[in-house]
């Protein structure tokens, strides 16, 4: 049974990253991408795939955790879409719309949310919170350089 929950979170979190990947078209690749100031930190463009193909994983891993001692398993569940929903959304927001602005709000919510997510389950699941410290590390290191985007151009 846990092993089917894995997999079916693994199924869900990489569709979002491939619907995401539709709408990046060239990504960051593009010609609008090059021309935009980006900060000094921003990382070399193999490294967003290598970044999220882990952060997929370790989420999928902390999720099946989490629903197996959940006693909400709802709100989990819910809270889940929400967050998928807005990963997903932020690709075509920041490529495709080529809306720096959305993309941060988007970016930023997702953001406080996995963070609220890591504090609030950190006593039931304990050292598998560890899990979803790559994704919030990687959103807060993402969302400075959408910040310093909208900033600098």
């Amino acid at each position: 049974m846990k092993l089917i929950v894995l997999i079916i979170f693994l199924v869900i979190n990489f569709t979002g990253l491939f619907i995401g990947a539709l709408y990046t078209g060239e990504g960051v690749g593009s010609e609008w991408y090059q021309d935009l100031n980006k900060a000094p930190w921003t990382p070399p463009g193999w490294f967003f795939g290598v970044a999220w193909t882990t952060i997929m994983i370790c989420f999928s891993l902390y999720m099946t955790k989490l629903i197996k001692v959940s006693k909400r398993t709802s709100y989990v569940l819910l809270l889940f879409v929400i967050l998928w929903m807005l990963n997903v959304i932020w690709n075509p927001v920041f490529f495709y719309w080529q809306d720096a602005v959305i993309g941060l709000t988007v970016i930023t919510l997702l953001t406080i949310l996995i963070g609220g997510m890591l504090f609030l389950n950190r006593r039931a699941i304990k050292s598998w919170s560890l899990l979803l410290l790559p994704y919030f590390v990687w959103l807060c290191v993402a969302t400075s350089l959408n910040l310093f985007i909208v900033i600098y151009n």
